[in-house]
């Protein structure tokens, strides 16, 4: 009976042992994984890590990768890469428009100045520090534009809202990449007064170009007109200067046969001609001079021809 009582009773004991070793086990393994956790500590990448001890921020930062940290400290995570943030405000233009902006701002904090922009300020810098000074300055530079410029000059704006805030960020470990004015919005009254005035400066350059065209038309008509004119006079005076010359060579021809006929007509010549010309009857009366105009025959001439005799027996 003892035997089986005691054989009964050791199961128990073992049981016992074997839950509080589990339990101690169990205890020393939580204790690593919480010691583990309180000294080590994992940076993500882009990130840097701002180390406090009792409250104390630390002059040395951690970069990404994994660390050994005392248990008392803690660790503030502060982002590295650029990042992007919209915003959107209302300003008023030189000529005292409304105008409402939507925009947008890139920027990135400095690794080594990220322990100093978490003392002056904390992680919320956007909203305690950019944001506020971004809003003043796009106010500030909106201000010096007419409302009809802002449209045009929407580039320039960003760039000078850009140099504006870089110059205050600069102290605080800030860089600003980029500013961007991605929407100007105006009243409805002004609206329809840009519409207004465009409508109107399109058909006032419409109706120049028409004057323009017609003005254009007219000179071609004009020159071409001229050009046929010119062509018509050129053509007369060519023609002119043809016949001219025509008459000229005519009349120079002509000239010349009259001189080479006049250099041939010899005084036996001329008497030939008139003698083969009179109809052998002589005038019923001579008076005056008329005597004179009378064919003269050379008797010697005829004599000669009849042998001499002829002009004896006369």
């Amino acid at each position: 009976m003892n035997y089986q009582s005691n054989s009964a009773k050791a199961p128990q004991g073992l049981s016992r042992k074997g839950v509080i070793r589990l339990v101690t086990v169990g205890l020393i393994v939580l204790l690593a994984i919480v010691l583990f956790n309180l000294c080590t500590v994992q940076v993500p990448t882009g990130n840097t890590a701002i180390i406090t001890t009792f409250g104390k921020v630390e002059d040395y930062t951690l970069e990404a990768g994994f660390h050994v940290k005392s248990p008392f400290q803690q660790i503030t995570l502060m982002d590295n890469r650029e990042q992007k943030t919209a915003f959107s405000t209302q300003a008023f233009s030189s000529d005292i428009q409304q105008v409402d902006i939507i925009g947008s701002i890139n920027y990135a904090i400095n690794k080594s100045t990220a322990m100093n922009l978490f003392k002056e300020v904390g992680t919320d810098y956007f909203n305690k520090l950019i944001n506020p000074r971004m809003l003043e300055n796009t106010k500030a530079v909106f201000s010096k534009y007419t409302a009809e410029n802002l449209v045009s000059a929407r580039e320039q704006l960003s760039i000078q809202i850009r140099d504006n805030l870089s110059k205050e960020m600069e102290r605080y470990g800030i860089t600003i990449i980029s500013v961007s004015i991605e929407n100007i919005d105006f009243t409805d009254a002004f609206t329809d007064a840009v519409e207004a005035k465009q409508v109107a400066a399109q058909r006032k350059l419409q109706a120049e170009i028409e004057q323009e065209q017609k003005t254009m038309e007219t000179q071609q008509q004009a020159e071409r007109q001229k050009i046929e004119a010119d062509a018509k006079a050129e053509v007369v005076k060519i023609n002119a200067d043809a016949e001219a010359y025509s008459t000229k060579v005519k009349a120079e021809a002509e000239a010349e046969a009259n001189r080479k006929i006049a250099e041939s007509l010899t005084d036996n010549l001329i008497q030939f001609t008139q003698v083969n010309q009179w109809n052998g009857q002589l005038p019923t009366y001579v008076s005056g001079g008329a005597a004179e105009a009378l064919p003269v025959l050379s008797l010697n001439t005829a004599g000669e021809t009849n042998g001499g005799t002829d002009a004896t027996a006369e």
